[in-house]
């Protein structure tokens, strides 16, 4: 079942444009739990060499979001608080989330964010958000 999700996982990330031009990769997707991650680019860091916030805010919403979903089915963001611990560098971005406390309709998540170097992994960011189940509606 697990192999299954995750191939589903995936094809469901590569029909999102910007997680293919932004280099995420979904590793993880099994009940509970997901894990996103990305090799750090030039074209992800800020003035200061760091990776943009943005790029962690994106890990952390869709790490989020495939950890409810595994447990909601289809579902969005309903919202997210993320907390920057310290600049991002290193090799690679890998945001880990889990649900937390799930029900019918909506779960509550978190998600820890680490860069991976030579030296072993720092936790950058963490974030926590609440996925809601979208049952086929149409805006």
């Amino acid at each position: 079942m697990t192999s299954d999700m995750l191939g589903f996982g995936r094809s469901v990330l590569d029909s999102q444009p910007f997680s293919r031009l932004i280099g995420a990769e979904l590793d993880v997707f099994e009940p509970g739990r997901a894990e996103i991650s990305l090799v750090i680019a030039d074209h992800h860091r800020q003035q200061h060499g760091f990776v943009h916030g943005g790029v962690l805010a994106y890990l952390a919403d869709n790490a989020l979001t495939y950890a409810g979903g595994s447990m909601l089915g289809d579902c969005l963001t309903a919202e997210f608080k993320i907390n920057y611990l310290r600049p991002a560098k290193g090799e690679r971005l890998v945001a880990r989330a889990k649900v937390a406390s799930g029900g019918k309709r909506l779960a509550a998540c978190t998600c820890e964010i680490v860069t991976v170097s030579g030296d072993g992994e720092t936790v950058v960011a963490i974030a926590q958000g609440t996925i809601a189940r979208i049952d086929g509606e149409k805006s």
